[in-house]
């Protein structure tokens, strides 16, 4: 019996994220497409019109997933500076991985760099994205703030814009591969920086 339609698109996509955050986008041949995807060069293009259109849709994807991550890691926590904290060290951790593939930086910062120059659609996409996960990071602080956790005047879209340049920062110097402890001792330190911004009961 046939596999879903839904269920094959899901996992070539999957595979395009595997190699598009491997290779980037200009390092990805059609003919390592191909191969990633076990796809015909014209069953690609009916189903996502373009390399470009394969690309958007698995940064699409990547961005879907972390998101799920992050809800799935602080619905543990009630504490949302304690939830937030532990989800850089718990990066850390999973960067220091050997298993850590197929790259520690973040696929969407690496769309960034790599198509400020080449890709103005791409460019924007990667833009947009970062934008809504520091929303995404907003939220949960203003819900912080509002739950007595932080100070009523903290500015909370600034101290996300914060937060998320510790994970691009963190996952970017994972690449020189340091070792666990020095990755796990940095987490730790970048979690820091949301103390200061505590209320203390």
């Amino acid at each position: 019996m046939p596999r879903p339609p839904s269920y094959d698109r899901e996992t070539a996509l999957a595979s395009a994220v595997g190699l598009f955050w491997h290779k980037g986008y200009h390092g990805s041949s059609m003919k390592q497409i191909e191969r990633a995807l076990d796809m015909r060069p014209g069953s690609i293009y009916a189903t996502f019109g373009s390399k470009d259109g394969l690309f958007s849709e698995a940064l699409a994807r990547y961005a879907h997933q972390a998101g799920e991550d992050l809800a799935s890691h602080m619905a543990g926590y009630n504490n949302v500076l304690d939830g937030l904290q532990a989800f850089l060290v718990k990066i850390a951790r999973s960067c220091s991985e050997p298993a850590c593939t197929p790259a520690r930086a973040c696929l969407i910062v690496k769309t960034l760099l790599e198509s400020s120059n080449t890709n103005t659609a791409l460019h924007q996409e990667a833009k947009a994205l970062l934008a809504a996960i520091e929303n995404a990071f907003t939220e949960l602080l203003e819900a912080a703030r509002k739950q007595g956790e932080l100070a009523s005047d903290t500015d909370c879209q600034r101290l996300a814009r914060l937060y998320q340049s510790q994970i691009m920062g963190l996952r970017s110097i994972a690449e020189r591969e340091l070792s666990q402890t020095d990755l796990e001792q940095l987490g730790q330190d970048m979690a820091a920086i949301l103390e200061p911004y505590r209320v203390r009961n």
